[in-house]
């Protein structure tokens, strides 16, 4: 454990958790109980006393990943739809609700692979947070009007024009998604869903949503932060024992499409530079091969060390550079992106990419580059716990990935006890030159060459 990339507080707050036997000593522990409500709702119990608030985060095992073709955006649109009320919340008082008991955070967010909802508030209004919860898991559908999705299909779209549409290089991540997946698989059409597959929902269409996916056998419940465990299940309980016993659904494994190399050219109004996208599909999260990929991007990119940094920012051929190993749970895709200068040819810079990818595939790194990565992940590991709802989310992401909240030491290891020459074996396997898809963004009438 790199203690100096550590801060106190993280030491301070880890140090209360119980190790599981399977740990290696000075890794982060967390202290947690996990069972099952009969009705098929998995539960998660954090306790920590530290502070006086307690964070409940409620995941639904279904994203964009799990659309039908034709119904893209369903999952971002319940994300919205969830807060607008339910049986005994009044219309859109959810969140006024939570400003009255001093709530400090609350959100929701939609992924390809879950949808997550979570607020953190004083530890005196954990059955608050939890009746919330419960009402919109067991009580939504008798709110949902034409009306009231009529109006969240508006703002959802409103939220695309926004994000999406109508700001710099968002065409770009339609046309990197666009060459990577065919037509009908879920990962095409990112988790905003196309305009027309919005204002084709029905009401029934989006009732029947809800009754597969958000059914209490399909979604964990954690709740971390300041709260006696015998007291925090007596109001599980309450809140959500009597829901009646549920199905898990189905979930289809998509498997990634053979994607051969392809250059694509766009014109954005809204980019002032010219940049270039390269990315190549990979492992899905925290599968084989996963880490080392993730070990490859930060050799490219880290801002100082990294080669493509040195090559292209260094050199003034780039104003920026960034990759990344995203992984989802069918797959993964690898992304290096450059912003280029002004003046900046192309051709070079995708010249320079390209030659120092195929370095990757064919020398090892450095024991320096590879120890690097594993001091930042560990640093990383250490700050996502250091509050009540980071452990509650760290917990929740290895559960639904893993099927096991305890891999906070088993993920460690994947940075810790690979090597160079597996990081090299990986890179080489997916890293070809012949799987590439390259997305060019040109500055459009809008922007400056």
């Amino acid at each position: 454990m790199t203690r100096n990339l550590i801060t106190a507080a993280a030491v301070a707050a880890v140090a209360l958790f119980a190790a599981p036997t399977t740990a290696r000593a000075g890794d982060p522990k967390i202290d947690f109980e996990k069972y099952t409500l009969p009705n098929g709702l998995e539960v998660m119990l954090v306790p920590d006393k530290t502070v006086p608030l307690v964070a409940v985060s409620v995941w639904y095992h279904v994203g964009s990943g799990n659309e039908t073709y034709g119904r893209s955006g369903f999952a971002h649109l319940f994300e919205h739809m969830m807060f607008q009320g339910s049986k005994h919340v009044p219309d859109d008082k959810h969140f006024d609700i939570l400003k009255k008991i001093g709530v400090t955070d609350v959100n929701g967010t939609t992924n390809p692979d879950r949808t997550n909802y979570y607020e953190v508030v004083p530890s005196n209004q954990i059955e608050t947070a939890l009746w919330l919860e419960s009402d919109r898991m067991g009580y939504l559908l008798e709110k949902v009007t034409k009306p009231s999705l009529d109006n969240q299909i508006d703002v959802v779209r409103n939220e695309r024009r926004q994000r999406y549409d109508n700001v710099p290089y968002g065409k770009t991540r339609f046309a990197v998604n666009a060459a990577l997946y065919p037509e009908g698989h879920p990962y095409r059409y990112l988790t905003i869903g196309k305009h027309e597959d919005l204002t084709a929902a029905s009401l029934d269409d989006v009732k029947n949503f809800f009754k597969t996916w958000y059914v209490p056998a399909n979604a964990t419940l954690a709740i971390a932060g300041d709260f006696e465990v015998a007291e925090a299940k007596a109001l599980v309980d309450k809140w959500f024992g009597k829901f009646p016993r549920s199905q898990k659904p189905m979930v289809v494994t998509v498997p990634p499409p053979t994607v051969k190399t392809t250059e694509v050219s766009i014109d954005d109004d809204f980019a002032k530079l010219r940049q270039i996208q390269f990315v190549w599909l990979t492992p899905a999260n925290f599968a084989e091969g996963d880490a080392e990929l993730d070990i490859a991007a930060n050799a490219l990119s880290q801002e100082g060390p990294g080669r493509l940094y040195k090559e292209l920012v260094y050199k003034n051929l780039a104003q920026s550079v960034s990759a990344f190993q995203g992984g989802s749970g069918f797959n993964g895709a690898f992304q290096i992106t450059v912003t280029l200068r002004g003046d900046s040819d192309p051709a070079k810079v995708k010249e320079v990419v390209m030659a120092e990818v195929a370095r990757l595939t064919k020398e090892p790194l450095t024991d320096k580059d590879l120890n690097r990565v594993i001091a930042s992940n560990e640093a990383g590991a250490i700050r996502r716990l250091e509050t009540a709802f980071g452990r509650a989310e760290t917990l929740q992401a290895y559960n639904h990935y893993l099927g096991d909240p305890d891999r906070i030491s088993w993920d460690l290891d994947r940075y810790r006890k690979t090597t160079a020459e597996k990081v090299r074996q990986v890179a080489a396997k997916y890293l070809t030159p012949g799987s590439v898809v390259i997305v060019t963004t040109n500055p459009g009438k809008g922007g400056a060459k």
